[in-house]
């Protein structure tokens, strides 16, 4: 008798494993089905919920948090089991500086712990090889946090067969200013290696000037090649959390063209179906987007 909870222990073990197994079974066959389709190449996603979840739950300060990040490992296994190769979440916007310190310290001290998680052998970055790129004004985030997103870059830098953007210290409004401050540089830059030289095809003086101009001209190309999410095509699909509809200075530049989805769930409770119906819909309305995008 004494063995039998030891035997019930074990079983139930089994039992898990091939509840798993035939979960696993189950969602390769519907990947399969999805696939029959157009899959999306990038999407981002906007994690919102985790602190009206942990209210919600009753659960304390930093649980939501922790919750949330449970739910973008299950959602990056499921982006990349059916073949999407780029992936962006929101992770910390500038404006999240403005809460209350011991929250800010809070949130750092939880990223820091994730950040040197991705570089354990048995995380998510090994299993799929993902490139990490974090998207950001990362002077903004203390020296520690700083130097371990600098860390898994580097690691990660050879990798090629997936890809995961986080945008920490964040926003639309910041990467814009960023890329027109570089594209003035780098235009002036230019402009002083290229010395007093003339455009001698010129027919007149008025086209020579004219052609001067031009080369002194911040072009949109030049914005386009200095903003920081350059490494990644435009999103195909946005999805943010709890039901919100804005896009809190997320991708501003970028998601003109994007499909937009907001399941109410908050987001540690995201799950398999909200990403399903995403897709669904982006596949649904994916000729309408492809004929828009021509147009520009």
């Amino acid at each position: 008798m004494a063995e039998l909870p030891g035997q019930i222990r074990r079983m139930g073990g089994g039992i898990s494993q091939l509840l798993e197994q035939i979960c696993g079974f189950s969602r390769r066959c519907l990947f399969q089905v999805i696939s029959m389709g157009p899959i999306p190449n990038h999407l981002a996603f906007i994690m919102d919920g985790n602190r009206r979840y942990a209210k919600k739950c009753g659960l304390e300060d930093g649980s939501g948090h922790k919750a949330g990040f449970s739910a973008l490992m299950l959602m990056l296994q499921y982006c990349y089991e059916l073949g999407i190769k780029y992936v962006t979440i929101y992770a910390f916007s500038i404006d999240n500086f403005r809460r209350q310190p011991e929250e800010v310290q809070s949130l750092m001290d939880l990223m820091l712990e994730k950040i040197n998680s991705l570089l354990e052998k048995e995380s998510i970055v090994h299993q799929y090889g993902i490139r990490v790129y974090f998207i950001g004004n990362l002077a903004l985030l203390n020296d520690q946090v700083r130097v371990a997103a600098e860390k898994v870059m580097k690691a990660t830098a050879k990798n090629s067969r997936v890809v995961l953007l986080i945008c920490i210290a964040y926003n639309s409004t910041d990467e814009i200013v960023q890329a027109v401050k570089k594209s003035c540089i780098n235009k002036s830059d230019n402009i002083k290696a290229s010395g007093n030289y003339k455009h001698e095809d010129a027919d007149s003086d008025v086209e020579r000037k004219d052609m001067e101009n031009q080369e002194e001209r911040i072009q949109l190309v030049d914005i386009e090649e200095n903003m920081q999410m350059s490494v990644a095509p435009n999103p195909d699909i946005l999805i943010r959390s709890s039901g919100e509809a804005r896009l809190s200075n997320f991708l501003l530049w970028q998601t003109g063209n994007s499909q937009l989805c907001s399941p109410a769930a908050l987001w540690p409770e995201i799950g398999l179906r909200h990403l399903v119906w995403a897709i669904l819909n982006f596949q649904r309305s994916h000729s309408y987007l492809e004929k828009r995008k021509k147009q520009l």
